[in-house]
């Protein structure tokens, strides 16, 4: 025996480096069993059995997880195992004949499943495997349209724009419901599917992210914002391979169907807006609506990004020193509404270095403004919602310099602001990437844009001197909300 244990070490040594199996005949397993392998594996195995005991009694007892999980998305797929304290996916590349791992960064099991099977569609690029012999099947010809969306969901979990893309594909996923099967395939989807899917979302009502009906009838840009990221979904099925052909639609483009509000706010509306914002009698319910206004008002900026707006350090958007804003938080990827890099005007700029973290301290303040629209008379319609403090400031920017500026003062035509600064002002000029690391730091950088938007908060400041002005959110203050008065 003694002779058969260096060839059994030699057999297992080159099986290792090819990156082969073994085989065990009976004579190799007793002289296993006899070296004391079997001890080994049976101490090893009793320790895995020790650490699921102890995972299962922490989920038990809502303690954190501290043990192994296993699951995995095929036979031949990748598989997440927990190592303490983050879970980590170990997969087998026949490419490189080895077992690969990636780190999950997290010990949520939930997103640790999320972070799997985004791992899965990018190292398979959405191919088949068969349960049987593990290897992968031939690329698919088609596939149904909700596995396509599934996927697009799960990959672009991390997207900027998920919060938009989940509601719009909702709609296609609550059409197909209503069919007589939903195994609808990618292929089968086109204009005349498409056709009457819009004519089915046209006439559904408005719900709100609350669970609330509202009134107003759905816009044919909103449908067609669904029919866009539907082509997205089918497309991008396409390019990993998942199907022949790309979406045999096409959506129109949104600029063809919408309709500009033309309603605008004059200053003396806004200072109306303050006026409501700053009842002394309200110094809580009203404050995240306040600084809403304080914030839109001087930037001009889209309610998401005002929202979004915070002096963390680690989010590095605001520059005390040089008054820069920058509205598109580190790490953050710019979309095609692009949040832009701003100069705070000096009565925002105070209010800002009051604030440690986010500025307007609520999640959302749209319960607050639709009161406030209510009580001032404001339209609640197309015409209206919060982008209307943003149409409303970049038009007040536009009339500077002519005979429909807000003042006297400001129809003096060497007062105009020049076109690219406002476009810049509002995100809709794009600077290159290393300009916009600097621009912010020029003491030119959007001077005449500033100057005016300085110029309208002091009009603002002399019909409701409260407009600007500090407060404080109290202790109990957790929510936006307001009693409608």
């Amino acid at each position: 025996m003694v002779e058969d244990i260096p060839d059994l070490a030699r057999r297992w040594s080159r099986a290792i480096e090819r990156g082969r199996g073994i085989r065990i005949e009976a004579a190799d397993l007793d002289l296993l069993t006899d070296i004391g392998v079997n001890d080994i594996i049976q101490a090893a195995a009793a320790e895995k059995l020790k650490e699921r005991a102890k995972w299962r009694a922490n989920q038990r007892s809502g303690g954190s997880t501290s043990a192994a999980y296993t699951g995995s998305t095929g036979t031949d797929g990748p598989t997440a195992v927990f190592d303490p304290p983050h879970l980590t996916i170990f997969w087998y590349d026949p490419e490189r004949g080895r077992t690969r791992s990636a780190g999950t960064r997290t010990g949520d099991l939930a997103a640790a499943k999320k972070a799997l099977d985004r791992l899965y569609l990018e190292q398979t690029e959405g191919e088949l495997i068969c349960p049987t012999c593990g290897q992968r099947r031939n690329a698919a010809t088609d596939m149904l349209a909700l596995r396509a969306i599934i996927d697009f969901l799960t990959t672009h979990e991390d997207a900027p724009s998920i919060k938009a893309i989940r509601p719009r594909l909702n709609h296609v996923v609550r059409y197909i419901a209503t069919l007589a099967s939903p195994e609808i395939r990618c292929s089968k989807i086109d204009e005349a599917w498409i056709a009457k899917f819009r004519d089915w979302l046209l006439k559904q009502p408005v719900v709100s992210s609350a669970g609330n009906e509202r009134d107003a009838p759905r816009t044919p840009s909103a449908v067609e914002n669904s029919v866009l990221q539907l082509a997205a979904a089918i497309n991008a099925a396409y390019r990993r391979g998942d199907i022949s052909r790309p979406a045999a639609f096409k959506p129109i483009p949104t600029k063809e169907l919408n309709q500009t509000p033309q309603r605008r706010l004059s200053v003396k509306e806004l200072a109306d807006a303050f006026n409501y914002a700053t009842d002394p009698r309200y110094p809580t319910k009203r404050l995240g609506l306040h600084r809403f206004l304080m914030l839109s008002v001087g930037t001009g900026a889209r309610p998401d990004a005002v929202h979004d707006f915070s002096t963390d350090p680690k989010r590095r958007q605001w520059n005390s020193d040089r008054r820069v804003i920058a509205f598109n938080p580190a790490g953050r990827r710019q979309t095609r509404k692009r949040r832009a890099t701003v100069i705070a005007p000096a009565h925002l700029a105070a209010r800002i270095d009051e604030v440690d973290g986010f500025f307007v301290p609520f999640v959302s303040v749209k319960s607050a403004w639709e009161t406030m629209v209510r009580k001032l008379g404001w339209p609640a319609d197309g015409e209206g919602g919060m982008k209307l403090i943003r149409r409303s400031v970049g038009q007040l920017l536009r009339d500077a310099g002519t005979s429909r500026a807000w003042s006297a003062e400001w129809q003096d035509p060497s007062l105009k602001v020049p076109g690219e600064q406002i476009e810049v002002q509002l995100g809709h000029r794009v600077i290159d990437s290393v300009t916009d690391l600097y621009a912010g730091f020029d003491p030119e950088y959007q001077g005449a844009a500033t100057s005016a938007l300085e110029a309208i908060m002091n009009a603002i400041v002399e019909l409701c001197p409260r407009a600007f002005t500090s407060q404080t959110l109290q202790p109990e203050g957790t929510t936006e909300d307001d009693d409608g008065d």
